[in-house]
Formats: C-alpha cells, structure tokens, sequence
C-alpha cells in the first residue's frame, strides 16, 4: 500500500513540517536510551513517546497535517534504526492526517541511494530527513552527490538538521557528536550544485542563524523551518527575516514530541508578524513546497 495523499487541505489548519516517530510499533526507540534520557531533560519534554496511530489522532483532531520521520542513524549510533517503509505504511492508514519522510544511512553507499528509490517509487515518502551531527557526515562532501542526484531525481525536498542539537546535549564530550557538521554553511554548495534540489534547513539555526538567512536569501531552492524552538525564543534576526524577504520559504515545524504543536501554535501568536505573512508560515509555503493543492482531498 503505497502513500497518497488524503488530506482534506482547504480544511487544515496548518502544516507542521518536522514531527519524529521516535517509537516504532515494537516500542523501539529510534535512538539510544541514553540519548532519549538526554534529550528529553534538555527539552524538559518527559512525556511518554507515542505510537504513529497516536501521533496521527492528536494532528488529526487539531486539523493540522504533520510531516512525520525517523532519522537513519544506524552505522554511527550502532543502534538499530526505526523503519522508514513502517512509517510510511502507517502514514497511508493515516494518510488524512500524516505525511511520510523518508531517511537513509548515507554511509551505506550505493544501498542508500537503492533505498531512497525504492521509498519513494514503492511507498510513496514525499521527502528525506538527515541529521549531520547524528549520522556523523559533512553534508557538503562530494561522496554524497551521487545520493543527492537521486533525490533530486525524484523530485522530493530534503530536511536537514541545522544548528545546536538537543541530542547529546549535557553528556561527556556530548556522546561524541559534532556540532560543526550541522553548520548551515555546509549546505550552501549543495544548493548550488543541486539547483532542482529543494533543500530545508531544520530550526532556528544557532550559533549560525545569520548563515542560514544568508543561503536561504541567496538560493531559490532552500528554505526553513521554524522547529526545535518555542517562538518566544527566536533570534530577532529569523523573525524580521520571516517577516519580509524570507516571508515565502519559512515552515511551521515543531519538533514534536519535544515540543508540542500546541506550544508552539501558542507562543507564535505572539510573535509580531504581518497578519498576510502568518498562513504563509503556517501552511501556504508548506504546499507549496509539497506540490499540495486546495483540491486535494
């Protein structure tokens, strides 16, 4: 049963472009016990983490769609990951409410670039998401291209990690994971070797915010979301940027389960936006983005 799109959009509220499975249908945790630990007292989000079914009830009854993913991190966490196939055959249960991202290992080479195929042609995941510090990659390497080409192929946007990351965060030498490989910066040369490639650099992108303004001003292909942070936290720098020259390519995200959509729905309320730049945000780029329409449904 591959994925298709189900979502009544003239209906929706908004769209939440970055929401993790975390937890399979087994309860495997995609990450390490103690990397989930770490997390969630650096997100102070304690709450149990919910089943894709539970995740799609939550969205559905709020009329937002979520963009739902795991992150791929096999070779470096030496952890099993979760399945990007399941959650794509439980986004097509749920296909009036979720929509699936795919996610591969890139140190897996050529299989990786199988797999991106495959996910897309047989089961239908509208995008990939990477995580450079967790995976442990320079997105900007020229060993990734040949993947990158693919992608780019198919026609499927990429999310990106960018900027400080809560996992790891508090541990000794912050379980070894880079910072520096999630500088936006590293993305630039992606964008403009791969021009049809849309390109979305995950959260507020701190310590290098101005860096991510400056590719997503430059390069038509690349956009952000807004995830990871409550809207109250936000660099004065993003939101003035949201507000006007970026007005087109900025995405509600929350981050889910590490925070939740209705805190973030919340403190964005308060943010001092341009009543026409606000459904932009928080659905108009994102269906755009995802090739969405008004008919669909």
């Amino acid at each position: 049963m591959a994925y298709e799109f189900g979502l009544a959009v003239d209906e929706l509220v908004a769209i939440d472009t970055h929401v993790h499975i975390e937890v399979d249908e087994s309860g495997h945790n995609a990450l390490p016990q103690v990397l989930v630990d770490a997390a969630s007292k650096y997100f102070k989000a304690n709450a149990d983490r919910m089943g894709l079914d539970s995740i799609a009830e939550l969205y559905r009854e709020r009329k937002i769609a979520a963009v739902v993913f795991t992150v791929d991190a096999g070779t470096r966490l030496q952890h099993p990951a979760n399945c990007s196939e399941e959650i794509a055959l439980g986004a097509a249960r749920n296909n009036d409410a979720l929509i699936p991202f795919g996610s591969v290992d890139p140190h897996t080479g050529a299989a990786a670039i199988s797999r991106a195929t495959m996910l897309v042609e047989e089961y239908g995941v509208k995008g990939f998401k990477f995580h450079p510090t967790v995976q442990n990659f320079d997105p900007s390497s020229e060993w990734l291209y040949p993947l990158y080409s693919e992608i780019q192929r198919l026609n499927v946007p990429v999310l990106f990690h960018t900027g400080q990351t809560g996992i790891g965060a508090g541990l000794p030498g912050g379980f070894g994971l880079k910072l520096g490989l999630s500088n936006p910066m590293l993305l630039d040369s992606v964008a403009a070797e791969f021009p049809e490639l849309n390109i979305i650099m995950a959260h507020p992108s701190v310590p290098w915010q101005d860096e991510a303004i400056s590719i997503a001003t430059h390069k038509a292909n690349v956009w952000i979301d807004l995830s990871g942070w409550s809207p109250k936290y936000f660099p004065e720098n993003l939101v003035r940027h949201a507000n006007s020259l970026l007005q087109d390519k900025v995405l509600f995200g929350s981050d889910y389960p590490l925070i939740h959509p209705d805190r973030w729905l919340g403190d964005f309320a308060a943010l001092p936006l341009k009543d026409e730049v606000r459904p932009k945000i928080l659905k108009a780029n994102a269906l755009r983005l995802l090739g969405l329409s008004s008919t669909s449904g």
